[in-house]
C-alpha cells in the first residue's frame, strides 16, 4: 500500500509535498485498492437512478462519500439516503439544515432530489466523481501522518466549494464557519482560539471578518481563491500550527522533567 513521503512537517512539509505532489498522487491513484474502487464506479454508477440504489451498493457508496470527506458515514444508509433523496432545492432539505456543508455537496452532486436529477448518467459525472475520491483519499492519506498538511493540501478545492455554493459574501462566511477542515485553517492563522464557536454567530462572523482584514488586506472570502492569497493563507496557517506544537510541546517536555526530578525535591 503506497503511503504518501513525508519527510518535513509545517511549511517546508508543504513545500516538499506541492513540489512532488503530482507523482505521489499518480502513484497513489494505481495501488489495487483504489483503483478497483474507481473502476467499479465508472463502469458502475450510470445504473444508479435513485439515492436507494446507491446506497444499497456499498463499494459504490463507499466512493461517493469518500469523494466529500464522509468516509465515516458509510455505516449510516438510512441517514444518507435521507440526504440524498431531499437534494438542496428547498431550504428545509436536510443537508441545507447541517452546520457541515459537505453534506449540501454530495447531494447536490448526485442530484437525486433536483428536478432534473439526477446526474449520475451524464458522460462526465463518473471522472468527476473519481476525480475527487483519488484527492480526497490522498489527502485522507496524508492526514493520517500529518493532519495539518492534510488541511493545506484541501484548502484550495474547499475554498472553491464554497464560493461556487454560496451567493453573497456573508453566505461565504457563514459556510466557511460550517465547514469543520476550512475554519480550522482560518481560526489558526487568523490567530483565533476554538472558543470563537460558542459565542454568537454574528459575532463570529464580524470577528472572522475584521481580523482578515488586518492580516490579509480583506473582508471577502471569494479573494482567497486567488494564488498569492490561497498561498499566503497555506502559509500562515502551517506556520503558526507549527509554532503552536512546538510550544505544546516544549511545555509537555518541562512539565515532565518536573514530574520526573519530584521525588528528589523532597
Amino acid at each position: 500500500m503506497f503511503q504518501p513521503i513525508l519527510p518535513l512537517s509545517g511549511y517546508a512539509g508543504w513545500t516538499f509535498l506541492e513540489r512532488t505532489l503530482e507523482n505521489q498522487q499518480s502513484a497513489f491513484d494505481k495501488q489495487a485498492s483504489v483503483s478497483r474502487a474507481t473502476d467499479y464506479f465508472r463502469d458502475s454508477i450510470g445504473d444508479i437512478k435513485t439515492a436507494s440504489d446507491l446506497v444499497n451498493d456499498r463499494q459504490l457508496l463507499s466512493v461517493a462519500l469518500g469523494a466529500f470527506g464522509l468516509d465515516d458515514d458509510l455505516g449510516n444508509k438510512f441517514f444518507i439516503e435521507k440526504i440524498l433523496s431531499d437534494g438542496t432545492t428547498a431550504d428545509d432539505a436536510l443537508a441545507n439544515r447541517l452546520a457541515d456543508k459537505s453534506y449540501a455537496k454530495l447531494s447536490e452532486a448526485f442530484g437525486f432530489g433536483d428536478p432534473i436529477g439526477p446526474f449520475t448518467g451524464l458522460d462526465s459525472f463518473a471522472n468527476d466523481i473519481v476525480s475527487r475520491f483519488q484527492t480526497k483519499q490522498f489527502e485522507r492519506a496524508v492526514g493520517d501522518q500529518n493532519p495539518d498538511l492534510r488541511l493545506a493540501l484541501g484548502l484550495e478545492q474547499g475554498l472553491k466549494d464554497i464560493t461556487s455554493q454560496s451567493t453573497s459574501e456573508t453566505a461565504q462566511w457563514f459556510t466557511m464557519m460550517g465547514t469543520p477542515p476550512l475554519r480550522k485553517v482560518f481560526e489558526t492563522a487568523l490567530g483565533l482560539p476554538s472558543s470563537l464557536a460558542r459565542i454568537d454567530l454574528d459575532q463570529q462572523l464580524s470577528t472572522f471578518q475584521d481580523k482578515s482584514q488586518a492580516v490579509f488586506g480583506t473582508r471577502n472570502i471569494s479573494d482567497f481563491l486567488s494564488g498569492e492569497k490561497t498561498q499566503d493563507l497555506r502559509r500562515l496557517f502551517l506556520i503558526r500550527s507549527e509554532a503552536a506544537a512546538i510550544q505544546s510541546n516544549g511545555a509537555a517536555n518541562i512539565a515532565l522533567t518536573l514530574l520526573q526530578s519530584a521525588p528528589r525535591l523532597f
